[in-house]
């Protein structure tokens, strides 16, 4: 199962899980950088500043073995002596061991990037399991690690052997050479025999760092249901979303429906269309459609409006022009004033003298805004809560 799992993994990781795996505390790293920079730094020191790093040398040993009496005899005197000796000597080792660690940061940083977390420090319990321990000493990638390494090492050792080999014979003029001169012609064949393996460890960098960021990338390949996840979980889940926007549909539902008992009008096409509106002039610019639907909720609308004494008007062209181009607590647009004006006066006539049996006016829109006759039809996209409650 796990190799099947493994070869499924076939799709390149996504900058998510690239993300989080970096805020996990890994990031691709290259040892063999870091010993090409580490010994680069050292070859660097050995060929400027170590002439006066010996010089320095000598002279804080020659200050540590003279001795005054003065200073003999007085304890408190011999301890500021040493304590001056030590921080002498600490400024040396203080600022050579900082280079290496700047130069061991910079190289790891110039590599995987910088990533601070402390997840990758924290206590993990887990572990001290000397079960897992064994699986991770004794498993492939060590074993390809270990194989590695090993390799590096009789490269760097035969370079530097086959270059003192080489030079072997200078080495022999040594002992008949004065020592200035002697120390000279050794320090020069080492100097070279390390500049040697400083190119092997260059060489073996540059092949180790692409190497090793193939690996980390490999390591993080993802499989199909890994991605169809992902996107579930940055997109949302589709049957949880779903089940959000029936929600909100029905809530906008249940809301326009409580609206149609307190309309003025509601205006029909007698069957297909429905639309409830409603004017107050003190808290209105102009009427609003509080309710629409068409068919079967265009009947629920037009049974609940005669439920609640709301008259209902059968005025097709304008119920057609209302519903087509005014949105739920939208106001009515201006070119629908006229029609509008028409049938909201013959609702106040209606409340004015309930018990008179007035004709119901013979309500035009203009052409264009009439679906029927040749206005926009409405559109069918995709509905929002408040355009969902409405079919």
């Amino acid at each position: 199962m796990a190799g099947q799992d493994s070869a499924d993994r076939n799709l390149p990781a996504s900058a998510k899980k690239i993300r989080k795996a970096r805020q996990e505390g890994n990031v691709p790293r290259s040892r063999d950088l870091g010993h090409f920079v580490a010994m680069g730094l050292a070859a660097g020191l050995l060929f400027t500043v170590m002439p006066s790093l010996t010089s320095y040398a000598r002279r804080l040993l020659s200050d540590g073995l003279t001795f005054d009496h003065r200073v003999i005899a007085d304890p408190h005197a011999a301890g500021e002596f040493a304590l001056g000796l030590f921080t002498r000597g600490l400024m040396v080792v203080l600022i050579v061991g900082g280079l290496f660690m700047a130069a061991a940061v910079g190289a790891n940083v110039a590599f995987g990037g910088w990533n601070l977390t402390m997840k990758a420090v924290s206590p993990n319990f887990g572990k001290l399991n000397p079960i897992s321990g064994f699986g991770r000493i004794f498993n492939f990638q060590q074993l390809v690690n270990v194989l590695k390494a090993s390799a590096l090492a009789i490269a760097v050792g035969f370079a530097g052997t086959t270059y003192l080999r080489n030079h072997f014979a200078d080495l022999g003029g040594v002992l008949t050479a004065e020592l200035p001169d002697g120390l000279s012609t050794v320090g020069r064949t080492l100097g070279g025999g390390f500049l040697a393996m400083l190119g092997v460890l260059a060489l073996w960098a540059l092949v180790d760092v692409p190497w090793q960021n193939k690996q980390f990338m490999d390591k993080l390949k993802m499989s199909r249901e890994e991605v169809k996840q992902e996107h579930k979980e940055s997109e949302g889940n589709v049957e949880v979303k779903a089940k959000i926007k029936q929600k909100m549909r029905e809530m906008a539902r249940r809301r326009m429906m409580k609206a149609v008992p307190v309309a003025d009008i509601v205006v029909m096409n007698p069957t297909h269309y429905a639309v409830a509106l409603k004017y107050d002039q003190e808290a209105m610019g102009a009427p609003r459609v509080v309710a629409k639907g068409t068919d079967r909720l265009a009947m629920r609308i037009r049974d609940l409006a005669r439920d609640a004494g709301v008259p209902v008007l059968e005025a097709p062209p304008l119920a057609r022009a209302l519903y087509t181009h005014v949105e739920i607590d939208a106001e009515v647009p201006a070119m629908l004033f006229a029609a509008v004006a028409q049938v909201l006066a013959w609702v106040y006539q209606l409340r004015a003298a309930p018990n008179l049996n007035l004709r119901a006016p013979d309500v035009s829109v203009p052409p264009e805004l009439d679906p029927l006759t040749g206005g926009p039809q409405p559109k069918r996209r995709r509905p929002g809560p408040r355009a969902a409650a409405a079919q």
